[in-house]
């Protein structure tokens, strides 16, 4: 998957594609989240703090597969 980078002291870069919403975090874990809507993928890509909003719309309510280090 794609992944554009983004300015973060969290997150690396992020992708979205089919529901999948793909992380690489700054320590060098790669996550994928399943049936993401679409809007919350955009709204990651557009906050002020990538991590935050991380933490408050993502984390803990998506299924999660570990795909990389």
């Amino acid at each position: 998957m794609n992944r554009t980078p983004v300015r973060s002291s969290n997150i690396a870069s992020a992708g979205y594609e089919n529901g999948t919403l793909e992380i690489a975090f700054v320590d060098g874990g790669v996550y994928q989240y399943f049936n993401v809507p679409e809007y919350v993928y955009q709204g990651l890509m557009s906050a002020a703090s990538k991590g935050r909003y991380f933490h408050d719309h993502i984390k803990d309510r998506y299924q999660t597969r570990k795909v990389g280090w």
